[in-house]
């Protein structure tokens, strides 16, 4: 999952949405230099992402994206999946997404200081062009597929995603699905246990 993703599964806590996004750009093994809240952010970060990388229904649905999308269809699923949630948000949250993403930006958390600047600078744009709340449209798919082709270090075919996603909607759905539904148990019982 992308941005929203993770922020929807950081247990409704604010402070470990920030610490989860941030896992991003901590690298390595040993984080325990950083603040508790983000190194259970960086290990919540990791969790997501392994959980979606190995499940069924993803790898099924990475293998059918592949020709169309190759070496990002990972990076195409993780956004289509946060243009679903986003677009389904009723379904699966009781807060507005308007609401969520709003409490979201004006949080303040007191580990800022541990920022990197490239985060700082992501945080930044995102807040700018509202990017959370605009993936639930189709330009904001778009946007987020065209500005992450330009940032990824090789050549890539990402900006042609929206188009992919169009063609191949109902096995992108499906596999959103079944991938949400299996979420779902796996991380209240991962919040019981951390």
């Amino acid at each position: 999952m992308n941005f929203l993703g993770h922020l929807y599964f950081s247990n409704n806590d604010p402070a470990l949405m920030y610490a989860n996004l941030q896992g991003d750009y901590i690298k390595g093994k040993d984080f325990s230099m950083y603040h508790k809240t983000v190194q259970k952010g960086v290990v919540l970060h990791r969790t997501i992402d392994n959980f979606i990388d190995t499940h069924p229904a993803v790898r099924d649905l990475l293998h059918e994206l592949y020709p169309h999308l190759p070496k990002i269809s990972g990076i195409a699923v993780d956004i289509f999946f946060d243009h679903l949630l986003a677009k389904n948000w009723n379904q699966f949250h009781t807060k507005p997404l308007r609401e969520f993403v709003d409490a979201f930006y004006s949080f303040e958390p007191q580990f800022s200081n541990e920022f990197s600047p490239e985060f700082k600078f992501m945080l930044s744009k995102m807040k700018e062009f509202d990017w959370l709340y605009q993936y639930q449209f189709f330009d904001g798919l778009e946007k987020a597929c065209s500005g992450l082709s330009r940032r990824i270090s090789f050549k890539n075919n990402l900006h042609q995603a929206p188009a992919v996603f169009r063609m191949k909607e109902k096995e992108i759905e499906q596999a959103f699905r079944l991938f949400i539904q299996d979420a779902h148990p796996f991380y209240e019982n991962y919040f019981k246990k951390n």
